[in-house]
């Protein structure tokens, strides 16, 4: 259970809509997966595996809370348009805000993302900025009234986990008390272990389940993944040592000779 901004939520694994060749097994995989938030880019309806009306019906029935996205916005302008279409379409003011920079790496555009987010709360949104682990824009975000933070783990699709995992751990050293969802970049379970571990509240992912052989599958390996991380951090992991230490007692062996 994760606990955020209030509204408890069933697990630390979110999960993306996108990619899925249809509604069916989209179902399947949030049924067995039963993530905590899931997300929805906002386009104009148009043809595709998933129809709209059928998506829309899956997500009344499935009641899992809705985090809005806008994804493959370039502008800050852009963004804020999408993110006003996505209040009345799905009743909600939770936003993930996306600020994309190069559109060959898709990094957020850390300027425009702040800009972005200033507007937006004074709005009445609630902002959950997509953003690097860079700590000056983290410190920008949290001043303009943002309460979540979304560091990625590596560029978006690209399954190449915790790329700097130092910059991360720094980030979420420095910032304790903020909830952060690490989002983007992970494709392995063992990635999203290795953020919970970290301390992340939790992980978002969308490629590493819906293009893997068996999304079903992925999605509950990585559900598993998640609580087993979780537990790891608030077990306490041991600190690695440069010498070895025996687990077993020297006390009461036996004497030879």
């Amino acid at each position: 259970m994760l606990t955020l901004l209030g509204e408890t939520l069933a697990s630390r694994l979110f999960l993306g809509t996108a990619r899925f060749p249809s509604i069916d097994l989209l179902s399947k995989t949030l049924i067995t997966a039963r993530p905590g938030m899931i997300t929805v880019a906002v386009r104009r309806p148009t043809p595709g595996p998933i129809p709209v009306r059928g998506f829309a019906d899956m997500l009344e029935v499935l009641a899992i809370p809705l985090l809005p996205n806008t994804a493959g916005c370039h502008t800050v302008q852009e963004a804020i348009t999408t993110a006003r279409l996505a209040r009345e379409m799905f009743g909600t003011s939770r936003i993930k805000l996306e600020v994309i920079g190069s559109r060959r790496w898709l990094d957020p555009d850390g300027v425009g993302l702040v800009e972005a987010a200033e507007i937006l709360v004074r709005e009445g949104f609630e902002v959950f900025p997509y953003m690097t682990e860079d700590l000056a824009i983290a410190e920008r975000l949290l001043r303009a009234g943002c309460r979540v933070l979304m560091p990625w783990a590596a560029p978006i699709g690209s399954g190449r986990g915790l790329e700097n995992r130092t910059g991360l751990v720094r980030l979420r050293e420095a910032f304790p008390a903020v909830p952060m969802i690490l989002d983007a970049g992970l494709g392995r379970p063992s990635h999203a272990a290795e953020a919970m571990e970290l301390g992340f509240d939790a992980v978002l992912l969308n490629t590493a389940v819906a293009e893997s052989g068996d999304p079903l599958r992925m999605a509950l390996a990585f559900a598993s993944a998640v609580e087993a991380g979780r537990l790891a951090f608030e077990a306490g992991l041991v600190a690695p040592r440069h010498a070895a230490r025996a687990s077993t007692p020297e006390e009461g062996k036996a004497a030879f000779g």
